[in-house]
């Protein structure tokens, strides 16, 4: 009974293991290309299961809520096409743009209504909206930190297990219980790739070097690699102002209306490569290499990023502007049409065609459509850049090194190396642009899931097939802190625009659930007043001051980060 009680446990432990998702496949890739390059799959597939949580936040009390009891579509101009564009509202360039039906739909801001209670149920949609759009940062924070003082607890109970590496290894590595060929086959690759971590790590303690040359080198491709940031950032300034002088023309073509998209994801695919090459003046150890490509290219993304928005904001600026102009002209229009049809007959006028009404800019939907093609052109290049520089030219070297004049494996072009730091800062900066553009459209976080579940698949296909270890196999950091302090620093610069837009900016005056409101966060004040006992309100209305609220998070932001990577590096 006993020996059937412990088989029972064993076989319970392996049921839980192939339960965790993509876990064996992972297993998988880690015996093959060893733990630094799994640490991207078990980041990936932690970044899928916080975005299932907040699909669901999103999706169920504030989509469907609008969806199932709001105003259907066509019932007021928020949620109709103008006459003007329904002739082409389904043309296939259109709906690519993220215009046309797509524009006025649930996908994004514009389309939710600002009726405070909608439904059988008195739905408090507006109420909603806001608290789910704060709800996002505060959730998706805390499991950041959780996380992270989950690996650092992890890191530190480990100790130190840096003696008799390789008398460790050779004598205890395998696992005399495995039964299956295919398991037996990935223990051994990865007993192997562990040999190779620690060769590495041993090489990298006794080397000796030119202390005052490798100082210049490292200097010197430092300065390089500041120029290249500073170049990029012009390049997207210059480009996103000139794409706001393509918006006003008629006839634009598809590269004047998709410029910035296209110029953003270019620098992402090829100034990452560039900085690698950069990088080999520096010859760190690849696991410090690996943390210095991470923050060279954490330095661009943040760069374009902002310089994005900066460019974006002068754009919301014109079109708070344009605003006050087509306020007075719908008062007009609809002033005109119920004095012309008074006059015409004593009965009650009939109601204007939403069609019909002229319509404000919406600068919430315009970001919200901007953040969401940053999104997708960002998701066609990762993904047509693995088929075309991993697979395709896998193929090429596989099948023509035997008729080639040079050996293509050994020689150009090669087989392809999984881009760790490229990736690691793709999946961050993603999720930088989801966190800031939920709040602008709701959908957004939807077809982020979609992208990490196919990228799951994607990925682990591609490199087992396409991709070979690198040159310098290295073993992973203990704890994955690194990439969790990218995020929580990339959650809080997502955090400082929508703050802005919701403490500083009018909402649109015809569309959005805070419309006919001067600023955003005054539902909350509405809700506390018209809901909530008088004391109470009054009590409320002095805690809830803007200027009291915004400092106060941003200060417990920064001391949590702060004590977080104080940690970090203690524990390194």
């Amino acid at each position: 009974m006993a020996k059937k009680w412990v088989k029972f446990k064993r076989d319970f432990d392996n049921f839980k293991t192939q339960c965790i998702p993509w876990e064996m496949k992972i297993k998988e890739v880690e015996s093959h290309f060893g733990s630094s390059v799994a640490s991207y799959f078990i980041f990936l597939r932690w970044m899928y299961g916080v975005n299932l949580v907040l699909f669901g936040l999103i999706f169920g009390l504030v989509i469907i809520p609008e969806v199932l009891m709001g105003m259907p579509y066509g019932s007021m101009p928020r949620k109709t096409v103008p006459r003007a564009e329904q002739a082409t509202a389904m043309d296939f360039s259109v709906l690519w743009d993220f215009e046309g039906y797509i524009k006025y739909s649930a996908l994004f801001y514009g389309y939710y209504n600002n009726q405070r209670t909608i439904g059988w149920l008195k739905y408090r949609l507006p109420m909603a909206y806001f608290m789910v759009g704060i709800s996002v940062f505060g959730y998706s924070l805390m499991v950041v930190i959780r996380s992270m003082a989950r690996n650092a607890n992890e890191s530190t109970a480990d100790g130190d297990d840096d003696n008799f590496v390789f008398s460790w290894k050779m004598f205890t590595s395998w696992d005399y219980l495995i039964g299956n060929p295919e398991t037996a086959d990935n223990k051994f690759a990865s007993i192997t790739t562990s040999f190779k971590e620690s060769i590495v790590d041993e090489q990298e303690s006794n080397k000796d070097e030119n202390i005052h040359l490798r100082r210049f080198l490292r200097v010197l491709a430092n300065v390089l690699i500041i120029c290249c940031l500073c170049g990029s950032g012009y390049l997207i300034y210059f480009v996103v102002k000139r794409s706001q002088t393509f918006s006003k023309m008629q006839n634009a073509g598809w590269y004047e209306r998709n410029e910035v998209e296209i110029v953003m994801s270019l620098l992402g695919m090829f100034c990452p490569p560039l900085f690698e090459t950069i990088a080999t003046l520096e010859n760190y150890h690849p696991r410090i290499g690996l943390k210095w490509q991470l923050g060279r290219i954490f330095a661009l993304f943040l760069g374009n990023l902002y310089t994005f928005l900066l460019a974006l904001m002068d754009d919301v600026n014109e079109k708070l502007a344009e605003e006050d102009v087509v306020k007075n002209i719908t008062r007009w229009t609809l002033f005109g049409h119920y004095n012309s049809s008074m006059e015409n007959s004593t009965a009650t006028p009939p109601p204007l065609d939403p069609a019909d009404v002229p319509r404000g800019p919406c600068w919430e939907t315009t970001v919200g459509i901007e953040i969401v093609r940053l999104t997708v052109s960002d998701i066609l290049v990762t993904f047509v850049t693995i088929l075309v520089g991993d697979f395709i030219r896998a193929c090429f070297v596989r099948f023509m090194n035997y008729c080639w004049c040079w050996d293509l494996e050994a020689g150009f072009p090669s087989y392809a190396e999984f881009d760790i730091s490229g990736n690691v800062l793709g999946l961050v900066f993603n999720q930088g642009m989801i966190w800031m553009g939920s709040f602008y459209a709701p959908g957004l976080v939807g077809i982020n899931v979609l992208r990490l579940l196919t990228s799951m698949y994607f990925q682990c296909w591609a490199v087992m097939s396409s991709n070979v270890p690198h040159a310098r196999v290295f073993k992973a950091s203990k704890s994955n802190n690194f990439y969790m302090g990218l995020l929580l620093l990339i959650l809080f610069l997502s955090l400082l625009p929508v703050a802005y837009t919701i403490m500083s900016l009018p909402p649109s005056f015809d569309c959005g659930p805070f419309s006919g409101k001067k600023r955003m966060y005054d539902v909350i004040q509405e809700t506390i007043e018209l809901d909530f006992p008088l004391f109470v309100a009054k009590i409320f209305g002095y805690v809830a001051n803007p200027g009291l609220i915004i400092p106060a998070i941003l200060l417990m932001e920064v001391l949590k980060m702060a004590g977080i990577l104080a940690t970090s590096t203690y524990i390194c």
